[in-house]
């Protein structure tokens, strides 16, 4: 599923919608970078223009979930910060994306309230500040941890026996 979510040379149109995936995104305000799994572009009164396309086109982010939705709103905080990156990259306001969960095959719409805008702001404002100070904080591994894209780099199983530091230490001791 998430394979088709990345792939950058897809692109397609479906009447009053242009699909395309893998597309990266930043924001230098935000001071992160990423991918979208899907932006879709809706003809609408509002938005930005396409080349080749007449009128306008509002910007439609969608994050793919193998899993179904949570009760925590990190899905929702990660779709909302994609599209404050977007709104920044193209100048135009972005009120809504949507997660599709592939477990339940279906989409779950996600409005991009100011509550929630405060919080990814809050969220990477803390991120910087623990980089800044170089502390990475301890990890809580949970039974999530085995779905995550991310836990080849996290490795929680690995930190639990010895610290960051001694693990990094190892790792260069290895480098020839």
């Amino acid at each position: 599923m998430h394979q088709n979510a990345h792939d950058t040379e897809f692109r397609e149109s479906r009447g009053d919608r242009v699909i395309t995936r893998g597309v990266s995104i930043h924001s230098s305000f935000l001071g992160v970078s990423g991918q979208c799994d899907v932006l879709e572009y809706h003809r609408a009164d509002t938005g930005i223009p396409l080349s080749g396309k007449e009128g306008l086109w509002q910007p439609y982010p969608v994050e793919y979930k193998r899993g179904s939705p949570r009760e925590d709103t990190g899905d929702a905080l990660q779709l909302c910060g994609q599209a404050m990156c977007l709104e920044e990259m193209l100048c135009c306001d972005i009120p809504e994306g949507a997660l599709y969960y592939g477990e339940i095959r279906r989409r779950e719409r996600v409005a991009f309230t100011e509550e929630l805008r405060g919080q990814v702001r809050a969220l990477l404002e803390e991120m910087h500040q623990l980089y800044r100070r170089g502390y990475t904080p301890k990890v809580k591994p949970t039974k999530s941890c085995n779905a995550c894209s991310l836990k080849e780099l996290c490795l929680p199983r690995l930190m639990k026996n010895r610290s960051v530091s001694a693990y990094l230490k190892a790792a260069m001791e290895e480098v020839p």
